[in-house]
């Protein structure tokens, strides 16, 4: 019993090792991913800050809602900018 695990363990440590170094393949995927989902557009962001809670704590980067808010059209681009640069 020992020797057969042994056995089908080396199997698929011997597969999955083909499997992840065949460069060809891992290329190909590169290659021919597409995005899946389009680049926001700057309706989405300000969509996003005028659906946001006045009065409520602050998430982890510790920016409060108001000054999204209070931040006009400045602020608002700014973000869309900074939300493509990372997309």
């Amino acid at each position: 019993m020992v020797t057969d695990s042994h056995n089908i363990l080396a199997r698929w440590r011997k597969h999955f090792s083909q499997l992840l170094n065949d460069n060809d393949v891992r290329q190909t995927e590169i290659h021919t991913s597409e995005l899946l989902v389009p680049e926001p557009i700057a309706l989405e962001s300000e969509m996003a800050i005028g659906k946001l809670k006045r009065h409520k704590s602050p998430g982890t980067g510790q920016i409060p809602a108001n000054l999204f808010k209070a931040g006009g059209r400045v602020i608002r681009t700014e973000i869309c900018n900074l939300i493509n640069a990372i997309w």
